[in-house]
């Protein structure tokens, strides 16, 4: 069973991935209550304390940290360095800190950028990206306006532009990031989700609209994330960009022995994708289901019990032809 990917070839490996003639590596992640031990004023976070209803201690929290650096650092063994990574479920900027400054991956040189939400647990989307591939040049959360109709605030969607090093120099392209309202909430919740895909489709309509206004070709955009929805979703009907789940796959996420795809990654019609989107189900990552057939992911908790697992969602991969 593998866990542990050697420092040395770690490094190895990035050294060998950012050349210009690598495909853009793409991959979402929804981490699972990724949150420190310190409270964020303002925000409910009071059970991920050391004497909260979850008990999360340091040592918790380091273990996590460890384990989401080391599935990295297999699928980089598995086919290359992540370019760009879509996190859901990230507290702070502190937990992003220590993530890409403080665990293995700090030998891999992640920058990173997030947003600040009104979430009331607080939790974020980020993206950590390459800077040897991706250029930063602008980021931005944008706001869906669920107080304004009547629903508890949710999350922000991330937007990031930047230069993106392809074989034939370098191609700007726009990077969002979304963490669609849970399907838990009921009517709200499911109210509150179209809204934030209205929000995202006019955010998307928008960046493709820039090839009437400057004659160019259509802009390259990439969208990742947890949409809490299938494909068949209609949050998903006025989507303009390409879907790239792999159909034949299990999926990412396991509900009451059921598989089901709720995460995603999307592109426009101006990236070429030689494979579709897999999810990565190293079997680490997986355990046996005692209630149902079959597997499931490893989560980290288990209601309010401590299970020492990673996430309750599996990461994807996608990787990109500029």
């Amino acid at each position: 069973m593998r866990r542990i990917v050697p420092l040395f070839l770690i490094l190895l490996l990035c050294a060998a991935g950012v050349h210009s003639g690598h495909p853009l590596r793409v991959m979402s992640w929804n981490v699972e209550n990724l949150f420190d031990t310190v409270h964020d004023e303002g925000f409910r976070d009071e059970d991920f304390l050391p004497q909260g209803e979850y008990h999360w201690t340091s040592y918790r929290y380091w273990h996590k940290m460890t384990e989401l650096a080391k599935v990295i650092a297999a699928v980089t063994e598995d086919g290359g360095i992540p370019d760009l990574i879509g996190l859901c479920e990230v507290e702070n900027d502190s937990v992003l800190t220590t993530l890409c400054r403080r665990s293995l991956l700090r030998h891999m040189n992640y920058d990173y950028v997030m947003t600040r939400c009104e979430d009331a647990r607080g939790i974020d989307v980020a993206l950590l990206y390459q800077p040897a591939r991706f250029r930063l040049l602008e980021h931005r959360s944008i706001r869906v306006p669920s107080r304004e109709h009547g629903l508890h605030p949710t999350r922000d969607i991330l937007y990031a532009k930047g230069l993106a090093l392809a074989a034939e120099g370098l191609d700007t392209l726009h990077v969002l990031v979304a963490h669609l309202p849970s399907r838990a909430g009921g009517y709200e919740g499911d109210r509150n989700r179209r809204l934030a895909a209205d929000v995202l489709w006019t955010t998307v309509d928008s960046i493709l609209s820039s090839r009437k206004r400057t004659g160019r070709e259509v802009p390259r955009v990439v969208l990742m994330g947890d949409f809490n929805a299938d494909r068949h979703d209609r949050v998903f009907r006025r989507a303009p960009l390409r879907m790239t789940d792999d159909v034949k796959a299990q999926g990412t996420y396991c509900y009451q022995g059921l598989w089901q795809w709720i995460d995603h990654i999307l592109v426009s019609s101006s990236l070429a994708t030689d494979a579709p989107a897999h999810p990565v189900s190293y079997p680490w990552l997986l355990e046996e289901n005692k209630t149902y057939d079959g597997q499931m992911p490893r989560r980290t908790y288990r209601g309010p019990t401590y299970h020492g697992g990673i996430s309750d969602h599996l990461p994807i991969v996608l990787d990109l032809s500029l």
